[in-house]
């Protein structure tokens, strides 16, 4: 017994083997250049709108491509469904050598692919088929990569080491913000937007470089020793999809880990660093290069927040960590981002406390304004007249009028009568909104709304560090997560069973934040009601964890089979 404990704490305080570095290194580096691929998409999709969508216009181009951006995050689940069988039959190494290449040539060829003028809806046919591609290769590669590292890893130290797996998202999304915002200000703007041959191809086609080396290092890799064994063994599964989720045992642990750990990091991630960087563009008008410096500085000092995190959760446990990560979003959420509005743009914190406007609406005539993909086009008077207002970050409250009646909006005691779309034809429905909109726009302006921030006004140090504070509950949820989803499946079906969750919670609780948010805003009126959104996942998440969720740190995943 104590020769055994003896040997537990050498393993726990040896220093990485050679191996074990190139390990991760050769893991981590290739996700992030998989996530790399995977994000600039949402930093270049105004470009993509127009080089591929150019038969409409500016803004239906931009909802097409959201609409394409939207398909890579809604396919991942079935890449972790197709690519984790294949990992769990054929092995961890080969897998994600497939998932890698098959993201890095969908994202070079999307550099290389002809715009709308050149060749028609052959270009978007295209642009769909890659993103669909990317998209169903990050299903299979973050899977991999978390299983292959955790079952290198010494007992005991699976969360230091699948941490520096869990910086490579974040590391990614830096990477491929700081890449376009440095050929974007190389370059005239009109030479960086230009639909045929543009700027923006050109992080696209940098990305086979990162492929190139990605393969390099990964085919220096030998098989993860826990699943070679299994395999010698004759212990692999033969049908991973029946084994994971076709026994009530193993998909109690698959929901369990959905709603107990994903789902709640997943909101906390993509509110700590993507919804706050639409907030700050769109809400708050903070110009794209300032809220993205803010968000880049505030990236890099909360990284290592990543491997902290997961060093000390092999010391006191996954679950408390990601579980306070949670709770600490979902009770500080609204007050940090009213804190963001302060910093970032006090005068428009100061027309919402002192220019109150009204939307006086026959209810039946108020939709949902739920759009998912961005396709759907709402002409009813008073989705019109809130859209408007959302777009120009208005706050307002909502009246009831007569049944029958068009809406109104109130600005004090002046009204601005919204009109009824529906029996217009496309274009005098959208001479008619752009007049709406224009007038709409002189109102705002005199009831003190800002056009945009003030960029004088900003106190940059002060919105950096609440930025820091998101990034960090992002490390917290995000650092343990790898280790805790390999922990808590068996070796013979981990990478599918693990993989599942983990992209359903991203993909879609995660990925569906920003069109859930605006639907809230455009319910209440209130700029900050999306952030209601990942308050109640998040505490779900907290909830759910706290009952269920078992502990695994101790677990000996070789012993797991």
């Amino acid at each position: 017994m104590a020769m055994a404990t003896a040997t537990a704490t050498a393993e726990k305080t040896r220093p990485m083997t050679g191996e074990e570095k190139k390990v991760i290194f050769a893991s981590s580096l290739g996700t992030v250049f998989e996530w790399y691929d995977f994000y600039l998409y949402g930093w270049t999709a105004a470009q993509i709108g127009a080089a591929f969508y150019s038969a409409f216009d500016a803004n239906i181009q931009f909802i097409f491509a959201l609409l394409t951006f939207s398909a890579g995050f809604l396919i991942r689940p079935f890449g972790a469904l197709v690519f984790g069988r294949l990992g769990d039959i054929v092995g961890r190494k080969y897998t994600f050598l497939v998932t890698i290449t098959i993201m890095g040539l969908s994202t070079f060829f999307v550099g290389l692919t002809p715009s709308y003028r050149e060749i028609g809806w052959g270009a978007p046919a295209i642009l769909i088929t890659l993103r669909l591609l990317q998209g169903l290769a990050l299903g299979g590669e973050y899977g991999g990569a978390a299983t292959y590292v955790a079952e290198h890893a010494p007992q005991g130290r699976r969360g230091f080491y699948t941490s520096w797996i869990q910086t490579t998202a974040t590391i990614g999304l830096f990477l491929s913000l700081l890449v376009v915002a440095i050929v974007r200000n190389s370059m005239a703007p009109a030479a960086f937007a230009d639909p045929t041959w543009g700027g923006w191809r050109y992080p696209y086609l940098f990305s086979i470089i990162l492929l190139g080396i990605s393969l390099w290092i990964r085919l220096q890799l030998n098989e993860s020793p826990v699943f070679q064994r299994m395999k010698d063994e004759g212990k692999s599964s033969k049908a991973p999809l029946t084994e994971s989720f076709g026994n009530w045992a193993n998909s109690r642990i698959v929901l369990i880990a959905l709603f107990g750990l994903t789902a709640g990091q997943a909101v906390i991630w993509y509110g700590g660093q993507f919804y706050a960087r639409i907030f700050l563009t769109s809400t708050l008008k903070v110009d794209a290069n300032s809220a993205d410096t803010a968000l880049i500085i505030a990236l890099l000092i909360a990284t290592m927040g990543f491997v902290f995190f997961g060093w000390l959760s092999d010391k006191i446990g996954r679950k408390p960590i990601i579980l306070a990560g949670c709770l600490l979003g979902a009770v500080s959420y609204q007050w940090v981002f009213h804190q963001i509005t302060h910093y970032a743009n006090p005068a428009l914190e100061a027309a919402l406390a002192n220019a109150p406007v009204t939307v006086v609406a026959d209810p039946a005539d108020c939709n949902v304004l739920f759009d998912p993909v961005g396709g759907k086009v709402f002409k009813n008077s008073c989705d019109i007249a809130r859209q408007t207002l959302i777009a120009s970050s208005v706050n307002y409250r909502t009246e009831t009028a007569p049944a029958g009646s068009v809406a109104k909006i109130m600005f004090g005691a002046k009204e601005q009568p919204a009109f009824d779309g529906n029996k217009l034809d496309a274009k005098a429905y959208a001479d008619q909104r752009a007049a709406f909109v224009k007038s709409v726009g002189e109102d705002v302006k005199a009831a003190g709304y800002p056009a945009a921030a003030d960029a004088s006004k900003i106190n940059m140090p002060m919105l950096i560090a609440l930025l820091i504070y998101l990034a960090v509950l992002v490390t917290m949820v995000y650092g343990p997560v790898a280790a805790a989803l390999v922990e808590l499946f068996p070796t013979r079906i981990r990478y599918t069973s693990m993989s599942l969750p983990y992209h359903i919670g991203n993909g879609w609780f995660g990925g569906l934040l920003p069109p859930i948010a605006v639907t809230l805003v455009a319910a209440t009126g209130d700029i900050y009601a999306g952030l209601w959104y990942p308050i109640c996942i998040a505490a779900m998440t907290f909830v759910i964890g706290l009952l269920f969720v078992p502990e695994t740190k101790d677990r000996d995943i070789y012993a797991n089979d």
